[in-house]
């Protein structure tokens, strides 16, 4: 009868049974262009039902063989939504963007329990941790939030991914300088995104990339959060850390702005031992530095505003910016025993740093079809400032010494792009691009000394010195994705000139300059296997460029033997990465390759007097890195989420110009546990653990640090305010130690931090309806190298 009734409406619509229906895609988002998540259900018109599954701003369904469907869309977010389809002479049925009416019915007495996974693999093989609702969400600052993300590690500043190396940060897809993290509020981070193979779209700079995803506060009108973090610690003391983000909504017109305050104290202590045990040049010295900060008030700042002429063009205004007033003490006492003598030198540092910083942003988004084609175009202008002007007395010697540091720097940073997206089919993708940055850094450095506090100060000019350092950088890149049966390929190339002159007055005088020419090819394949695994393949070729502070010679007084010097020597380093990955269900198994040129590094290094040393950055000759890791996240029900990782890492590095020692390289063992406990009445408990063993690479050694950290939290008032309390680093094991020997000295070092404290948090969140993840912008600024 089935059968008759469908012959009967075909004959009477003259559809031809051989004409069907083969696929159907759409774009599902808000009126304001923000993806929509739900579910979607797909029957025939007698109410089969052919294909039902949950989409996150896009549907492709395939596969299919029918010539009159009906498709019905589902949320939370929106009310129902059914469209009838039928054949009407294309067998690909695009149904273009389709903006639901907003549900705004009140769900009276009911809660929803159900939590999102903490982490999972996007089809590309990235790695995406959930931080909302976890831990993570818990942390004061983006640093400390990513040294608690699975695979990442936080050493003296530097974030790196295990096994590949140092990172560069994206925030909702736009490459940031290390200054502006302290700018983005934790309270609206809502996933962390580690790429371990980007793709030519991204900079080259840094061996891989995270990216930083932040929600707006949604809905019509005005929301916000508000968030007070109070902590403490019996070795750094105490801070608060208060965040204010505002959010307002009206038709097209999206506004935003924040404010971050910080206040309060914090501590850092290295232990370091140099000791030349050759008789005829003996020396051991043993000294400690105490830097004691107190955050004079550290403020955040930014606003940005956002209008959709269409459901497709976006203009995007964005400011942010930070003014950091820095004060304290640095004390150092260094004991040095010769042959002959033994003494102990002193000196005390009051510091007096301000630093300020603000950057401008304006792209522009605009598609060009339902497929996902657009363009882009971007431009930015950073400037930053830093001036300190340190009183330094030094004692020990046979006479007192008074000095006065006085430094300045600007720093100027200016970008263009422009970035074009085409799709050619669903699963044809071409990705092309060009930029160009041009940077400006000038400093000057001026020592004076004096034999009393009151003067007179004489300049000293072997201390003294003015850098001037200018960098152009012009990139293109091409990026093509396809299908080649099923066997999924993403080929690029990026291209990047560069030319740079650098002027110092340091020593001599020296000036620099040079230009040359980086290829960056990147080949990625994916292959589904059975009961939806995957199988990947992937090369990256990627550069390092020293950060722009390391290539100015200026000196920074430490003690009366120590200086920490730039070195306008550097060249960048270059990194070959090969991986191997396949998921069986929730696991992910890696094994990978990386060897790099001329890497990166730093050590103590003897100065122009037998018992002074100098800090500097250095490039050493090469390194080879092996890596291999197990992934697996597991729940039970809703109560029990965790997220589990393990690697082993193996690394030999050579040197051939500095006189390192080299030694037996040995596997460094790696393990990661976040587990989170959602108990009755809005309870969690949160227990988070990770262990870094010892680190043997052929020229250095690197202790074991580990981390234990629990937190407590509570939500009311309809999940609108949540208090919560966090141990972390309950057995103070986070400490940053090692040793090893260049030249003719023994070096070991113990760094500790104020990571061992108890921290209170309160966040009330108001106004609106929960926001949308921020789209994900393409503009990537020059300024990761500014710290």
């Amino acid at each position: 009868m089935k059968s008759t009734c469908l012959l009967f409406l075909c004959l009477l619509t003259g559809i031809s049974l051989h004409a069907q229906v083969k696929s159907i895609s759409a774009k599902i988002t808000d009126a304001m262009g923000t993806p929509l998540a739900g579910n979607f259900l797909l029957t025939d018109t007698v109410g089969k039902i052919i294909k039902s599954n949950g989409f996150n701003g896009n549907i492709a369904i395939t596969g299919l063989n029918n010539t009159l469907l009906r498709l019905k869309l589902s949320s939370i977010l929106f009310t129902d939504t059914t469209f009838n389809i039928r054949y009407a002479g294309k067998t690909e049925v695009d149904l273009g963007t389709i903006v639901p009416e907003e549900n705004t019915t009140t769900l009276g007495q009911v809660t929803i329990t159900s939590s999102a996974p903490l982490m999972r693999y996007g089809n590309n093989g990235n790695l995406e941790v959930n931080v909302a609702g976890t831990i993570l969400a818990s942390s004061s600052s983006v640093n400390e939030i990513l040294s608690r993300t699975p695979g990442l590690t936080v050493n003296e500043g530097v974030i790196s991914l295990q096994g590949k190396g140092e990172a560069i940060i994206y925030l909702n897809g736009t490459l940031v300088p290390g200054e502006r993290l302290a700018s983005i509020p934790t309270s609206q981070i809502t996933k962390i995104e580690i790429i371990a193979n980007p793709s030519a779209r991204y900079d080259a700079g840094g061996r891989a990339v995270i990216n930083i995803t932040t929600k707006a506060p949604g809905g019509n009108g005005l929301s916000g959060r508000v968030s007070q973090h109070l902590t403490a610690s019996d070795f750094a003391g105490t801070n608060a850390n208060t965040f204010v983000d505002l959010g307002y909504s009206k038709n097209k017109l999206s506004l935003s702005a924040n404010i971050a305050l910080l206040k309060g104290s914090g501590r850092e202590l290295l232990y370091t031992v140099r000791n030349r045990p050759d008789s005829s040049d003996y020396l051991n010295s043993a000294l400690t530095t105490d830097w004691n900060r107190d955050f004079n008030v550290y403020a955040t700042y930014g606003l940005g505003a956002r209008y959709r002429f269409s459901s497709g063009s976006v203009l995007s205004l964005s400011y942010s910016g930070n003014r950091d007033h820095l004060d304290g003490t640095v004390d150092s006492r260094n004991r040095i025993t010769t042959l002959t003598t033994e003494n102990t030198y002193g000196s005390s540092i009051a510091r007096d740093e301000l630093r300020k910083n603000n950057t401008m942003i304006a792209d522009f988004t605009k598609s060009t079809d339902t497929l996902g084609s657009g363009v882009f175009f971007s431009a930015q202008y950073s400037g930053y400032r830093t001036g300190n002007n340190d009183q330094i007395d030094e004692f020990g010697a046979t006479a007192p010494r008074y000095l006065q540091n006085a430094f300045s720097q600007r720093l100027n940073i200016t970008s263009l792009q422009a970035d074009r997206t085409k799709f050619f089919r669903k699963d044809l993708k071409l990705e092309t691009g060009l930029r160009f940055s041009n940077v400006g850094n000038n400093s000057d450095t001026r020592f004076l000394i004096a034999d009393s506090l009151d003067g007179p100060y004489q300049p000293d000019a072997a201390l003294s010195s003015i850098f001037d350092y200018n960098e152009t950088i012009a990139a293109a890149y091409a990026s093509l994705s396809a299908n080649a049966g099923k066997l999924g390929i993403v080929l690029g190339v990026r291209s990047e000139w560069t030319t740079y002159k650098l002027s110092t007055s340091a020593g001599e005088g020296q000036d620099f300059g040079k230009e040359y020419l980086n290829i960056f090819p990147n080949l990625q394949l994916e292959l589904p296997l059975e009961n939806g695994n995957k199988f990947r393949a992937s090369y990256n070729a990627r550069i390092t460029r020293p950060r722009y502070q390391a290539l100015n010679p200026f000196v920074m007084y430490q003690d009366a033997f120590t200086t920490i010097e730039g070195n306008p020597n550097l060249v960048p380093e270059k990194a070959h990465a090969f991986e191997l990955s396949a998921n069986f269900k929730k696991t992910e198994v890696k094994m990978g390759y990386t060897y790099t040129i001329d890497p990166l590094s730093g050590a103590a290094l003897r100065g122009n007097t037998p018992e002074s040393y100098v800090l500097k950055s250095i490039n050493i000759s090469r390194d080879h890195t092996f890596l291999a890791s197990i992934t697996r996240p597991f729940s039970i029900g809703d109560w029990w989420q965790s997220i589990n990782t393990a690697s082993i890492t193996y690394g030999k590095a050579f040197d051939d110009k500095y006189g390192y020692a080299t030694g037996k390289a040995k596997p460094q063992a790696y393990v990661y546990s976040s587990n989170t406990f959602s108990l009755k009445h809005g309870i969690k408990l949160q227990l988070l653990a990770w262990y870094l063993g010892d680190r043997h690479y052929g020229i250095r050694h690197d202790n074991k640090r580990s981390i234990v950290t629990a937190g407590f939290e509570k939500s009311m008032l309809n999940g609108n305010l949540k208090l919560g309390l966090t141990a972390n680093d309950i057995f103070n094991r986070l400490i940053s130690e090692g040793d090893y020997n260049v030249g003719k000295t023994q070096v070991y070092y113990n760094r500790r931090y104020g990571n061992n404290h108890f921290k209170l948090t309160a966040t009330y969140r108001f106004g609106g309806t929960e926001g949308a993840a921020q789209p994900q912008r393409q503009a990537q600024p020059e300024n990761s190298r500014a710290n």
